[in-house]
C-alpha cells in the first residue's frame, strides 16, 4: 500500500468515526467517497444512505447530490438506502 492509498485509508476512517458521532460534514464526505469509489468500493446504497443522513443533519448540498444520485439507482436500493438510514438514525 503506498503512502497515498495509506492517506485515503486514514481519511475514510476519520470521516467513519466522526459519523459516529453525527457530524454533518463527516456524513456528506461518506457520501461522496462512496457515490465515487474513493477509499472505499464505490456503493450507491450507502451514498445515499450518508447523503440522506447529511440532509437531515442540515447539509443542504446532501439533498442535491442525493438527488443526482438516486437517478442511477433503482427503487429498491433507494428503499434500502432510506432503510439502512432510519437503522443508522435508530442506533445514533
Amino acid at each position: 500500500m503506498g503512502q497515498k492509498d495509506r492517506d485515503l485509508y486514514e481519511y475514510v476512517e476519520d470521516r467513519l468515526a466522526k459519523a459516529e458521532h453525527g457530524a454533518p460534514d463527516a456524513l456528506y464526505d461518506l457520501g461522496l467517497l462512496y457515490s465515487t469509489g474513493q477509499g472505499v468500493d464505490r456503493d450507491y446504497v450507502q451514498a445515499h444512505k450518508w447523503f440522506n443522513l447529511a440532509a437531515i443533519r442540515g447539509v443542504s448540498r446532501a439533498q442535491v447530490d442525493r438527488c443526482e444520485l438516486a437517478k442511477d439507482m433503482s427503487r429498491q436500493q433507494i428503499a434500502e438506502a432510506q432503510r439502512q438510514a432510519r437503522e443508522w438514525l435508530q442506533l445514533h
